[in-house]
């Protein structure tokens, strides 16, 4: 039973079709093979009967004949010549009559009964009153009976036996009728048998189209009004049970895609919505970068600078604790200004975009490391730089990278001198694994995403400068490169930071405005 929002109407379903039009064709094969073995069945009594009882019928008629002449002439020879020799075809023909007669009474009719018992009784007379007492007279040497007595006796045999044969051939010519009506009933019969099941099959065939092909095809057509587009046209089913099932769970898929289709257009029209304010809010972020490397910049200069003269012009004069607090000043004015420009540096990737060319990553790590020169110097750092490969990318970006990786290298250094190794690998794809590998104080695991998060820091700015971008500026210049940045947690002593970038052969999918 099916369960459902909707009930299917009940109805014949297509096992019931099938079973239905299987007994049908199995009840007209039965029927058809019936009627053609009765016809062929009729045919074989026919033939049998005319071969096999009503012809050795004629022909033992036609011998009985021949016995009963040989009879009468066997008797009329011995009557003139007095010798047994003339009395054998008497009696072979008297040993010949039992086993015709009784080849003749198979054929077991009234009409022919009647006939042989004629013939019996004009024999049973002729050998009475003429044959027996002839041979007799003659072998006692008397005087036999009046030859006319014997011709006429015999003259009625021939009479009875003319009216059996008549009979016989009357027989033969009704059994020949038969087995020729016999053969054009069953030629009928199996004409008709065959037209019978071919309107059958044609039947079942039309049923099977009208039914149920009939019905798959419209279903289709309704199926594919609503695959090309038409969602609003409702599929309806007819035939078989489960094809109503099927028309209606297509219909009720259809209304499930009008549903999530209306869904779908109304979160479009809130994507719309949401992509409109994102390029105004990129405009006004656009405005504030603007105003932050100007207008904000401009003040910070002038406060910076204005410090500075006041320090020179009045050094002597001033107290330590002054001069102390134009240190102060100046100081915040240049962190200030330094993290307003890596706040600009980080709002900008990816927004003022560069051809994507094929870059050699040693060339990267060389300009980087060009870049930190005098930090470098002053820590005492080494810088190793295994064989790298080719990449595809923005270099000014790529750049940015490395240099704060390396940067943080050497600024995260404990009490030896920093130690930095960089390499890659292949990896999965069309990537290549690029490794930044140093000595330092290292990272602990807990903190592998949160140093990843811009203006997140471990460290006071007392301790360790900074402004807390760096790593969030490498993330988002990797990932807008189609790439991933992790800390590998797994690697003991310093901090590892694993990155990939795709290989020069490589396509960097487009990022969302």
């Amino acid at each position: 039973m099916r369960t459902g929002s909707g009930a299917v109407p009940a109805g014949p379903s297509l096992r019931r079709w099938s079973v239905w039009i299987s007994m049908a064709l199995v009840a007209v094969l039965l029927g058809a093979t019936l009627a053609v073995l009765l016809a062929i069945s009729q045919l074989s009594q026919a033939r049998s009967r005319l071969l096999d009882v009503v012809g050795p019928a004629v022909v033992s008629a036609q011998q009985l004949g021949a016995d009963l002449v040989d009879q009468e002439n066997g008797v009329r020879g011995f009557v003139l010549s007095g010798s047994d020799d003339f009395l054998k075809p008497y009696q072979n023909g008297l040993d010949r009559q039992s086993s015709a007669r009784a080849t003749v009474a198979a054929l077991n009719t009234p009409t022919v009964v009647a006939d042989l018992d004629s013939l019996d009784a004009a024999l049973a007379g002729w050998r009475t009153e003429y044959a027996d007492p002839t041979i007799a007279a003659v072998r006692a040497g008397a005087q036999p009976p009046d030859e006319s007595v014997g011709k006429e006796r015999f003259d009625a045999v021939r009479v009875a036996l003319s009216a059996l044969q008549e009979e016989l051939a009357e027989e033969r010519a009704q059994g020949r009728a038969g087995l020729n009506d016999s053969a054009t009933s069953m030629a009928v019969t199996c004409i008709i048998a065959m037209a019978v099941v071919l309107l059958a099959v044609l039947g079942c065939v039309a049923a099977v189209l009208m039914h149920v092909v009939g019905p798959v095809t419209r279903l289709r057509q309704h199926v594919a009004m609503v695959a090309g587009g038409d969602f609003a046209h409702t599929v309806t089913a007819t035939g078989p049970s489960e094809l109503r099932e099927l028309g209606r769970d297509v219909d009720v898929m259809r209304t499930r895609i009008v549903d999530e289709l209306d869904q779908a257009q109304k979160r479009n029209a809130a994507l719309d919505a949401a992509t409109a304010e994102l390029r105004r809010s990129n405009a006004e972020l656009e405005q504030f970068a603007y105003v932050a490397s100007h207008d904000l910049q401009e003040p910070l200069r002038k406060v910076a600078s204005f410090c500075q003269l006041l320090e020179r012009r009045y050094r002597g004069q001033l107290d330590e604790r002054a001069t102390q607090y134009i240190d102060f000043a100046v100081d915040g004015a240049k962190r200030m200004q330094l993290l307003i420009n890596d706040l600009l540096a980080f709002s900008r990737v990816g927004r003022h975009r560069e051809k994507h060319v094929v870059v050699p990553a040693a060339e990267l790590v060389e300009d980087a490391r060009r870049n930190l020169a005098q930090a470098v110097e002053d820590a005492g750092a080494t810088i190793e730089v295994g064989e790298l490969p080719e990449v595809r990318g923005e270099a000014r970006l790529l750049t940015a990278v490395f240099q704060n990786l390396l940067g943080n290298a050497v600024k995260f250094r404990g009490e030896q001198a920093p130690h930095v190794r960089v390499d890659a690998e292949p990896g999965d794809d069309d990537n290549w694994v690029f490794s930044v590998r140093d000595n330092g104080i290292g990272i602990e695991e807990q903190y592998a995403e949160r140093i990843f998060v811009i203006f997140q820091r471990l460290h006071g700015k007392d301790r360790y400068a900074g402004t807390g971008i760096g790593l969030a500026m490498c993330r988002k210049i990797v990932e807008y490169h189609g790439g991933r940045i992790w800390l590998d947690t797994e690697v003991t002593g310093g901090t590892t930071i694993r990155f990939t970038l795709p290989r020069a052969n490589a396509e960097i999918p487009a990022e969302q405005d």
